[in-house]
């Protein structure tokens, strides 16, 4: 068979399965064992490595095929296949994606607007998220960049605690934008609003828990005895 024919028909099996090779599957005269608990056997057959496995009641999983020989380790294969998809679920559940907000301000905005705005941008900020804030001029404005220049920085200034200027203000038409970058990363945030989640809860609970019962009515004075006096 040819070369060219040989490869085309090696591409028909379809794709390789990126599972690996466990107990009969392994097709090497002898492998380097790895036991149960991480201790190194040493270089085995392959027969005495399958015998081992049973003996234990686990799986000859190979975990380095491109070794020589091909490194082989005793564990529960099964259980180590599930252990694994809920550490990669877990992954994906804690995974942060940084998200990019955006506000919007006029050049000759209002004191109370201002400090409202700003206080979306804090938000955003702790939040580990991107902001994008843009500058809107209409009409005579455009001839004035330098108030949205003025706007911008001093925003940057105002919430520089908690973040800093990732991008430079630049005029975009008529607008003038600026991306202001969180300190704090994304999964820092949301690990600290999750623990400030669950201070808030003990709280309530320990409230709660605390609340003294109503109090019982007093025991009444005892009469005086008759022999008294």
């Amino acid at each position: 068979m040819a070369v060219g024919q040989s490869a085309a028909w090696c591409n028909r099996g379809g794709p390789i399965s990126a599972e690996p090779r466990i107990n009969d599957r392994i097709r090497v005269p002898e492998v380097r064992l790895v036991g149960p608990s991480g201790e190194q056997v040493g270089i085995v057959p392959l027969a005495k490595a399958l015998e081992l496995a049973q003996e234990y009641d686990l799986d000859l999983v190979e975990v380095a095929a491109n070794a020589r020989p091909p490194v082989c380790k005793l564990m529960d294969y099964g259980k180590f296949k599930y252990e694994s998809a809920m550490k990669a679920r877990e992954a994906r559940k804690n995974q942060a994606h940084t998200v990019i907000k955006e506000m919007k301000l006029r050049p000759k905005i209002d004191p109370h607007d201002y400090d409202t705005k700003k206080g979306h941008v804090v938000r955003f900020l702790k939040q580990g998220d991107k902001v994008k804030i843009t500058i809107m001029f209409r009409g005579r404005e455009q001839s004035r960049p330098e108030l949205g220049y003025r706007l911008l920085q001093r925003l940057a200034e105002d919430v520089t605690d908690l973040g800093f200027i990732e991008s430079n203000p630049k005029q975009d038409g008529r607008n003038m934008i600026m991306v202001l970058g969180p300190h704090k990363k994304k999964t820092e945030a949301m690990a600290e609003a999750r623990e400030a989640q669950a201070a808030r809860k003990a709280g309530r609970q320990g409230d709660q828990a605390g609340e003294a019962p109503a109090d019982e009515p007093a025991d009444e004075p005892a009469e005086p005895s008759a022999d008294a006096g």
